[in-house]
């Protein structure tokens, strides 16, 4: 909700979630549909493609494909994608500022590094980077992040989708392991004994 919010989205403007299976992508998915957007996602394996198919995504591209770039332009025509949000912005920024239709949006929600990116990128467009994290928020926006949250699940159009578990002793290996992986499927849970 929250993502989907910073980007001022409106119903009918196209979404791309660049990493969408993982919990937060599949999440990001799920709450696009529902505010009746076209949903765009990507993911590195068939079994995240499918996952991500399954939960709100209209099309789904393979990020490991060198052309995947060019499948999505193909897809969304000449306009462009509204709004991309953004899990891994140091190697995908720059291709994400060549996606966006004039005015578009890219929401960063993870990064781990840096990236060079042309600035001419966001004038030609008049396109706009912005940077989300749940750590800035106010009570009250918490509050009602999940009432949004809690109602969607109660109708059923949040589902959330359990990824590995990992008793939280095993903490290290879960973060290794996420940051290594071919491809995340859902949402990472730390189990308590």
């Amino acid at each position: 909700v929250y993502l989907l919010s910073s980007a001022c989205v409106k119903p009918g403007e196209s979404v791309l979630v660049h990493g969408a299976s993982g919990g937060v992508g599949i999440a990001a998915c799920q709450i696009a549909r529902a505010y009746g957007l076209k949903v765009l996602g990507t993911a590195s394996t068939e079994e995240g493609q499918k996952i991500v198919l399954e939960n709100g995504a209209h099309k789904v591209f393979n990020h490991k494909e060198a052309d995947y770039i060019d499948k999505i332009k193909k897809s969304v025509g000449e306009k462009g994608v509204d709004v991309i949000i953004e899990m891994l912005a140091n190697v995908n920024l720059s291709n994400d500022l060549n996606l966006l239709s004039h005015g578009g949006r890219v929401i960063v929600v993870g990064s781990r590094g840096t990236i060079e990116i042309n600035p001419r990128d966001t004038m030609t467009k008049e396109s706009s980077i912005k940077g989300v994290t749940l750590f800035s928020s106010t009570k009250e926006e918490f509050q009602q992040f999940a009432a949004a949250l809690q109602a969607g699940m109660e109708i059923g159009w949040l589902r959330p989708v359990i990824g590995p578990q990992y008793l939280l002793e095993k903490a290290t290996q879960a973060h290794e392991n996420i940051i290594h992986s071919s491809g995340a499927t859902g949402k990472m849970i730390l189990l308590l004994n």
